[in-house]
């Protein structure tokens, strides 16, 4: 399973560092990505790391200010975002793809400007970024 946590009441041009934390499968088997779901809206893949790191994928919308880590030895991985803006309000969901699927997930991601969430393994609880003054 995955558990998010980390999220919280911040004001715009804050930070946070989300945290995604795995258990029950082999970390190593998977890639890791983060997907926010804003009110009203329809679930928008933002970033995805690969297991060895050698690729990363950033949605338009927070490239630059978004970074995305991952620490195997924790099976754990990071999101950690900075200027933050009243329209990164949303709750932030991690989730899992095997590792098979990485590099045509980020290679479609980057075609079509969009992460495409199909495929997806394991999905966590979410954690809710509020982003206000």
């Amino acid at each position: 399973q995955l558990q998010a946590s980390g999220g919280g009441l911040v004001q715009p041009g804050g930070s946070l560092r989300l945290s995604c934390a795995a258990s029950g499968f082999t970390f190593d088997d998977y890639g890791i990505g983060w997907v926010r779901q804003a009110p009203g809206r329809e679930r928008e893949g933002i970033s995805f790391r690969s297991v060895s790191g050698d690729r990363e994928y950033y949605a338009d919308s927070v490239k630059g200010r978004f970074t995305i880590s991952r620490d195997n030895s924790k099976n754990t991985v990071y999101l950690q975002m900075n200027g933050l803006r009243v329209e990164d309000t949303a709750i932030y969901f991690c989730a899992a793809w095997k590792r098979h699927l990485e590099h045509p997930l980020i290679t479609l991601a980057q075609s079509m400007g969009a992460m495409p969430l199909n495929g997806v393994a394991y999905w966590g609880k979410g954690t809710l970024v509020t982003v206000s003054s």
